[in-house]
């Protein structure tokens, strides 16, 4: 009788996608894909894994580039900490390893933005390391064929999957092994109709054999989501168009969009601009009464992991443009609207801008 890891072999043999990452034993290549695909649907990756590695198709290619330039490679793509952390981590590895990919569980590990799962799949599929990989697709497959009940989202829980999932490693194949079991995950033991009845893993499924299939696997911990309120203004003057560059803690940091006035709640149009906020913001930028409102947009409703944004576009004509030394404080710069198409910007912003062309 076949063992668990000996099915999920068979199984992947049979029914693997073929995958550009899965054609190369390159750390650099496989760690580009497995930053990616955080996060992300693979038909979506793909075309971002070949436009980085042609690009950047070492990594002290990838570590030579400007942040501008990586960070408009990847927009589109979301969770924008990704890509900072891959040219962060590039840029060490340059200086630290001289260029070469470090080759263990532990030295990948220290890399910005690597946790235990990508430490894993890296050692495992470049290096043959015995590592368990752990990612949504595994934790699924594990808590149905195993009935294990315990929450994959608490330390308890973390544990003993990986404990569990390094005894079902296959040591001597581990890299295969975990490439299999993430993609019977992807596409056979769905979250939501799993194809039960054609599944080598059926006559061990405690899920299967309970109709319990929905109940696993476990989470103690639901994400809760803020409401924000973004009031862009898109300042222009003769053909020039002022975007501000975003710092600090908050999401999209080093991507470009407009000068903001974010609030707390929505601010109804008709009242906007006797709103005191807004008053302050624009005497600030030295623009009061020095303006013409061509355009009110509707309401851009943008759903993030952990928020949820509203935002509304104020298309202004400035009589006059905003001096270097505000732009210098608030961190804008002003540039020819033709070539906003060269800056990072964020997906609302970008949806924003299309919906003008139309």
């Amino acid at each position: 009788m076949k063992t668990f890891s000996e099915k999920i072999i068979f199984w992947y043999n049979q029914n693997k996608r073929d995958l550009p990452w899965r054609n190369t034993q390159n750390p650099y290549l496989i760690w580009l894909s497995e930053i990616i695909l955080q996060q992300t649907r693979v038909e979506q990756g793909r075309e971002y894994y070949n436009r980085f590695a042609k690009e950047f198709p070492t990594v002290k290619k990838l570590a030579g580039a400007s942040e501008d330039k990586v960070l408009k490679l990847w927009q589109g793509l979301g969770y924008y900490s990704r890509a900072r952390n891959l040219h962060a981590s590039a840029k060490i590895i340059a200086e630290k390893y001289n260029g070469k990919f470090p080759e263990t569980y532990q030295e990948i590990l220290q890399l910005k933005g690597v946790g235990d799962y990508t430490a894993s799949a890296i050692s495992s599929f470049a290096f043959g390391e015995a590592q368990p990989v752990l990612d949504g697709n595994v934790f699924r497959v594990l808590a149905r064929v195993f009935g294990i009940d315990k929450a994959i989202d608490s330390t308890i829980g973390k544990k003993y999957f990986r404990e569990t999932a390094f005894l079902l490693l296959d040591k001597k194949n581990a890299g295969k092994y975990n490439q299999a079991i993430m993609e019977f995950g992807a596409l056979q033991c769905k979250p939501q109709n799993p194809d039960c009845k054609n599944c080598v893993l059926n006559s061990m499924c405690f899920a299967y054999e309970n109709k319990a299939q929905q109940q696993f696997p476990v989470k103690e911990k639901n994400t809760k989501q803020r409401n924000r309120y973004f009031n862009y203004f898109v300042f222009k003057y003769k053909d020039s168009i002022v975007l501000r560059k975003r710092s600090g803690k908050d999401i999209w940091k080093n991507l470009y969009d407009f000068p903001l006035l974010e609030s707390d709640s929505e601010i109804s149009e008709k009242l906007f601009f006797e709103n005191p906020s807004l008053k302050n913001y624009f005497s600030e930028l030295k623009i009061s009464n020095k303006y013409l409102v061509l355009k009110v947009s509707v309401i851009h409703k943008h759903i993030l992991s952990h928020q949820k944004i509203y935002a509304r576009f104020w298309e202004i004509e400035l009589k006059k443009g905003i001096s270097e030394s505000i732009q210098k404080k608030n961190n804008f710069i002003s540039i020819p609207e033709k070539k906003i198409s060269k800056y990072a910007i964020p997906r609302l912003i970008d949806i924003y801008l299309k919906g003008t062309k139309n």
